[in-house]
């Protein structure tokens, strides 16, 4: 933490002064300490407001999405983003409240490891940690599919390499030139959401395309339940990422999921046909369905801006995949989960091991698409991810309803809580609730898949990600051994807590901890 901050008085006192304090009825006026880290960022606010803000809107909607109108329908994938949507709203008000109070390195994985247990740690790190070598491999042959609309001269295998180079070349460079870079990708992105958004609104009431919702009553779902829960699944991964969007997004996440998701999907089913052959996986030139809209349209100049743009994303997205990944080893590494040697950085905060083993294996996994349709290399990953991602969520929102167990029956007041979420417990609930359904749904689709029959190839490749997450768990178990659960009755709830002065409090109560939360991110980011 910048030693500059406001927020990061050195204090030597021990988180324990405030507890006795506090028990010996006295008031406590002291400056905000604890939770600190002598980790270095080189991200300034704006590097990471504009990250943050970017990294909402992934290849899963300008790509992905052609896929699951395929499948699911006009309905069907406007129900399946609002399923996720809810989610992540839920997902976001849990950790905007544990950031708060626990603003720790690898916080998903510490919370879990403090109020759930260390083997459900482990597994969720290295679940993080393996979600972004996948995202790296989908992005790149993503890459292919978007240049394949402009030429289809170059093979499979170059495109890769090539911007499997430029992704690596982006990553190991300087950290504020990815900030830089990510910086312009994010303004780019974000402005771009406003022209799709008005522009499908023109060409749906327009004599050229589709009017109003004309696919909404001929096919609201193109394979019934089955083709709405296969979308249910995906859009999981398809969707914004909580650990880059809050805290700050907390008071705004309903915008942003509104905006870059109901919205853009919705654009979808109103201006392009589920049954059309172009659609990424179908038997056409396998586009984007903004892609096709435009070029239905007549807007040709349109539908080759709109490649170009999602060319930027899927780009974007690999490296800011290629930073989390690695930056998630050395919170492994020094939460013990990892070798000691991931800990390790340059004199300019670059993790070389980290690095290497994130980027090799996630370019490599890449090449998957040379002897496979990338429709199918899409699906696989996207499965996959999208487990890994309901699995975090799950211990996410189980973490803080564990928190506010444990903050009961210590005998702590909710008054206490520097930010308290007004959703708890039910968004809570709700979160792991659908978590842990879809994740039931994905097991039913990868015995009886969509449009494929039933073997043990498809299941694993639908599935295999949770079979990887349980081996992790129980190879922990067998090493910490002890109970199934920490006892919440013996968690010290004032270890690596932040603790606010009065007046902090207050004003993080009043502006949604608005004041801070460039700092938080930065923490949790990192």
């Amino acid at each position: 933490m910048d030693s500059k901050s406001e927020d990061n008085h050195s204090s030597h006192e021990k988180p324990t002064y405030e507890k006795e304090q506090r028990m010996a009825g006295k008031a406590i006026d002291h400056a905000d300490h604890g939770a600190e880290s002598e980790l270095r960022r080189s991200l300034s606010t704006r590097h990471l407001t504009m990250i943050a803000l970017g990294s909402s809107i992934g290849m899963g909607l300008w790509l992905g999405s052609g896929t699951s109108l395929t499948n699911g329908g006009p309905a069907g994938i406007f129900l399946g983003y609002s399923l996720a949507g809810s989610m992540i709203w839920s997902v976001s008000h849990s950790i905007g409240e544990m950031a708060v109070m626990y603003p720790v390195p690898s916080a998903f994985v510490q919370w879990t490891g403090k109020f759930v247990c260390p083997s459900a740690a482990f597994a969720l790190g290295w679940a993080y940690w393996f979600s972004y070598v996948i995202t790296i491999a989908n992005e790149l042959q993503g890459v292919v599919t978007v240049l394949g609309f402009w030429t289809d001269k170059v093979p499979t295998a170059a495109w890769i390499s090539i911007f499997w180079m430029v992704i690596i070349a982006i990553s190991i460079g300087a950290v504020t030139i990815f900030g830089e870079v990510e910086v312009i990708a994010s303004t780019i992105k974000f402005g771009w959401i406003f022209v799709v958004i008005v522009s499908m609104i023109v060409i749906s009431a327009g004599e050229g395309g589709a009017v109003g919702f004309r696919y909404w009553n001929d096919m609201p779902f193109t394979n019934g339940f089955k083709g709405f829960l296969s979308n249910s699944g995906l859009v999981a991964a398809e969707t914004a990422n909580p650990r880059k969007s809050v805290p700050r997004a907390i008071g705004s996440i309903w915008l942003r999921l509104s905006l870059f998701y109901l919205l853009g999907s919705l654009m979808v089913t109103i201006t392009v046909s589920p049954k059309d052959q172009d659609l990424f996986g179908g038997s056409g030139t396998n586009a984007s369905p903004f892609v096709i809209a435009y070029r239905d349209a007549g807007l040709e100049p349109l539908a080759h801006i709109m490649n170009a743009v999602i060319f930027i994303f899927v780009l974007s997205t690999g490296s800011i995949s290629g930073y989390g990944g690695s930056r998630t080893t050395i919170g492994l590494a020094q939460l013990g989960m990892a070798p000691k040697q991931f800990a390790r950085a340059d004199r300019i905060g670059r993790p070389w091991l980290g690095l290497a083993c994130t980027l090799v294996l996630g370019g490599g996994l890449a090449y998957l698409n040379v002897s496979n349709s990338s429709a199918n290399v899409f699906t696989w990953f996207s499965n996959l991810t999208s487990l890994f991602t309901l699995f975090g969520w799950g211990l996410i929102c189980l973490s803080h309803i564990r928190m506010r167990h444990t903050w009961k029956i210590q005998g702590r007041s909710v008054s206490d809580l520097p930010w308290k979420s007004w959703t708890f417990p039910y968004a809570a609930w709700w979160g792991l609730s659908w978590c842990v359904i879809l994740m039931v749904v994905e097991f039913y689709l990868a015995v009886w898949p969509l449009h494929e029959k039933s073997s043990a190839k498809m299941f694993f490749a639908n599935y295999v990600s949770v079979i990887v997450i349980v081996v992790i768990y129980l190879g922990a178990r067998t090493y910490h051994r002890g109970p199934w659960w920490v006892d919440a009755s013996t968690i010290d709830l004032d270890d690596q807590r932040r603790f606010y002065a009065d007046h902090g409090a207050e004003k993080a109560r009043r502006k949604g901890f608005a004041g801070r939360a460039s700092r938080v991110v930065g923490f949790i980011f990192n």
